[in-house]
Parts: C-alpha cells; sequence; structure tokens
C-alpha cells in the first residue's frame, strides 16, 4: 500500500507513538490523517482532522466510523498500561486493559474494515508489544490484554484475507514515552516505531519487529520458559 494519497485515522494520536504517526503519515503524503483522541483538546498537530474518539465507548466509535468514512489506513495505537498482581490485587486495572486492547481495538476493527473494503482496501496497523509473548512481575493484566490482542490481529488478517485490506502487528519492546516515565532500561525512539511500521506497510510485511527485545523475546518462545523467565526470579 502506498502512504501518499491515503487517508489515515490514528488512536491515541495526542501523544507518544500515535502523535508520531501522524506526524510521519503527513511527512509521507497522506491526503488526510484524522487524529483521535479520548481528550481532542490535547492534539495540537497542524494540518489533521481532530475527532473525538473513546475506543472503550462503543457510540463514540460509531460516531468517529459516521464522519471518517473515506479512511483506507487504521492505526489501532490507544492504549493505557497498569501494574498489579492478578492474584491480590484488585481486579479493575485488568478488566480495562482487556477492555482497552481486547474489546476496544475489536470495537474499532469491526466499525473500521468494512470502510476500508468499501473505500477499494487499503491498511490495518494495530499496535502491540513484546509483552504480547511473555510478562514481568506486576504485568500480568497488560501482557494478557495484549497476548490477546495479538491473537486478535491474526484471525482478522484471516477474516480479511483476500479483501484488499492488509493487517500489521507491531511489537515492540519498550519506547521513549510518557507511558514509560520512570522505566530505566533502553528505549526505542517513538518516532523510529513509526517508520518501521509504515515501510511495512507499504512492504506489505504482516508482522513488524521493531527492536532487539521483541525480536528476542519471540525467538525465545521456541525453548523452554524456565529458562527465559530465570531472569525474573
Amino acid at each position: 500500500m502506498d502512504i501518499a494519497g491515503s487517508v489515515a485515522l490514528v488512536t491515541g494520536s495526542n501523544r507518544g507513538i500515535g502523535r508520531r504517526f501522524v506526524t510521519q503519515l503527513l511527512e509521507r503524503g497522506a491526503s488526510k490523517v484524522y487524529a483521535t483522541a479520548r481528550r481532542p483538546e490535547l492534539v495540537d498537530i497542524e494540518g489533521v482532522e481532530v475527532l473525538p474518539l473513546d475506543i472503550t465507548d462503543e457510540a463514540s466509535v460509531a460516531a468517529a466510523a459516521a464522519v471518517a468514512q473515506d479512511v483506507t489506513l487504521l492505526v489501532n495505537n490507544a492504549g493505557i498500561a497498569t501494574t498489579g498482581s492478578l492474584l491480590r490485587d484488585d481486579l479493575t486495572d485488568a478488566r480495562r486493559e482487556m477492555d482497552t486492547h481486547y474489546w476496544g481495538t475489536l470495537s474499532v476493527l469491526r466499525a473500521f474494515a468494512p470502510v476500508i473494503e468499501r473505500n477499494g482496501g487499503g491498511a490495518i496497523v494495530n499496535v502491540l508489544s513484546a509483552l504480547s509473548w511473555f510478562v514481568y512481575p506486576g504485568s500480568g493484566g497488560y501482557a494478557a490484554a495484549k497476548a490477546a490482542e495479538w491473537n486478535l490481529t491474526n484471525a482478522v488478517r484471516l477474516e480479511l484475507a483476500g479483501s484488499g485490506v492488509s493487517v500489521q502487528g507491531l511489537h515492540l519492546g519498550a519506547a521513549d514515552t510518557d507511558i514509560m516515565a520512570g522505566y530505566e532500561g533502553s528505549m526505542v525512539d517513538p518516532a523510529d516505531v513509526a517508520r518501521a511500521s509504515l515501510d511495512g506497510v507499504e512492504q506489505g510485511v504482516a508482522e513488524v519487529l521493531v527492536d532487539e527485545w521483541s525480536r528476542g523475546v519471540k525467538a525465545s518462545l521456541q525453548g523452554r520458559p524456565e529458562s527465559f523467565y530465570a531472569q525474573f526470579a
């Protein structure tokens, strides 16, 4: 798919990776970019059409889809990140993770996949995580939701096969964004995340692994989990 001339919609575009997607789409010649956010007043990028969109609210998703009937490229980026124990803590945050990353993403997909098909085809990007394939202590709710979103991505790709709509799963370790504030490990530039994904869209790549961490974690699935998880003991 050519980015130039496309009509794109990016969820969670007011900051971080979503913001970098929007700016790079404009730089690559997208004819229109819908920049969406739960708080649209926080989107301050020139040259975009700003839409309110809370992906956990079906009415909000339907309203956005009613406006953006010309979309050919969808970037599902909106997300949250919480921590806590699945066995001992209140499960409110764990449910929010699943409501956002699984049910919210699915709601947006159900609204916009038919739009993209009617417009002659295009592409969908789901921003996933290396945590689709592993978990570290305290990240159980987020990791479980991302694992569900990963296989959701695979399922939707199969359902859309032959329709002219490609579906990309985008995986990364940690990006230098507000959501990772306080993290002391290595982080990738969010602009590099958006760049790798959009390069993959133009090449028709089904899965983009942005960094060594995501590539290493996926490769570890072939080995014994005891060996991998020894680092968290």
